[in-house]
């Protein structure tokens, strides 16, 4: 099997998982491919019998990688969507990080999950992803986010007024220092720690979320995934910022942002027995009660 592999860092503490990922992988005699940046944080760790080759591109991985493996905490996974897009390729998270909501296994399980990739005892959720649609082609074609898009001021003195259309109707006009549009996958992110809600990934929804409003009867809102959203923006500086996931860019305040649901979905690998509601209870620690 092609077996793709995706990481950012290499430090101290991890290079014991890191090792123990590719001997898993070597002993099942998988053709490894690793993204450039990452090979040469890590090829002096590696045994000189592990045979490597390396991709940087899209394309390279839809024409020659069967199965994706991240390694790292969430923003790993998510950087790994950019080189993923629409190759079909199933992706699956190993957390050496923190949090690691997205990843299926921890760095404890590392056996257990190429066990798992091998024989097929995984379930695949095809997660939707939000799109971006600028005239000056923002992002180039990674203009993509699985979890979500913010627009954020960048002057920290003064808020941003985002009026917002849907469908080409008026909908508000929202002061604030940002506004946050979530999919149902990023709902547990940063759109959850500006109050929005938990959306359940096959609700087919995105969450709209200020940050920060000025006028404190708005609430996030939740909306169908089909809608399209037109965003202009006022403000006193010259420049704000948009982020898709972790990347990000300063525009110009007079760029018209279009935002929609992306034309492709992510097939993100999980243990037959999780789910995303064990998922809630087991990271945000759910049901807890110290006192017992």
């Amino acid at each position: 099997m092609n077996i793709g592999i995706f990481g950012r860092t290499a430090g101290e503490t991890r290079r014991v998982y890191i090792k123990t990922l590719f001997e898993a992988l070597h002993e099942k005699k998988a053709q490894l491919f690793v993204n450039e940046h990452y090979h040469k944080l890590i090829k002096n760790l590696l045994p000189q019998d592990i045979a490597i080759k390396v991709y940087n591109t899209h394309e390279e991985i839809r024409n020659q990688i069967n199965f994706m493996i991240t390694i790292g905490g969430d923003g790993t996974l998510l950087d790994a969507v950019t080189y993923l897009r629409d190759a079909d390729v199933p992706v699956l998270g190993i957390n050496t990080g923190r949090l690691g909501f997205l990843s299926a296994y921890n760095k404890d399980e590392i056996y257990e999950a190429v066990d798992a990739v091998y024989s097929g005892n995984y379930i695949i959720e095809n997660r939707k992803l939000i799109s971006l649609e600028t005239k000056e082609q923002l992002f180039g074609k990674a203009n993509f986010a699985l979890n979500e898009i913010t627009l954020h001021k960048k002057d920290s003195s003064s808020m941003i007024v985002l009026h917002v259309h849907m469908n080409g109707q008026y909908m508000n006009s929202y002061w604030a220092d940002g506004l946050i549009i979530a999919t149902p996958t990023g709902s547990t992110g940063y759109s959850l720690s500006c109050g929005g809600p938990i959306i359940m990934p096959e609700s087919e929804s995105f969450v709209i979320t200020p940050i920060a409003p000025h006028n404190l009867n708005v609430r996030p809102l939740v909306i169908k995934d089909s809608n399209e959203i037109s965003i202009h923006t006022e403000l006193r500086s010259k420049n704000y910022l948009i982020s898709l996931d972790s990347r990000h860019a300063t525009v110009p305040g007079d760029m018209q942002i279009n935002i929609k649901r992306a034309g492709f979905s992510i097939q993100l690998a999980r243990k037959p027995d999780k789910n995303f509601l064990s998922t809630l209870r087991d990271k945000l620690m759910w049901g807890i009660d110290r006192r017992n």
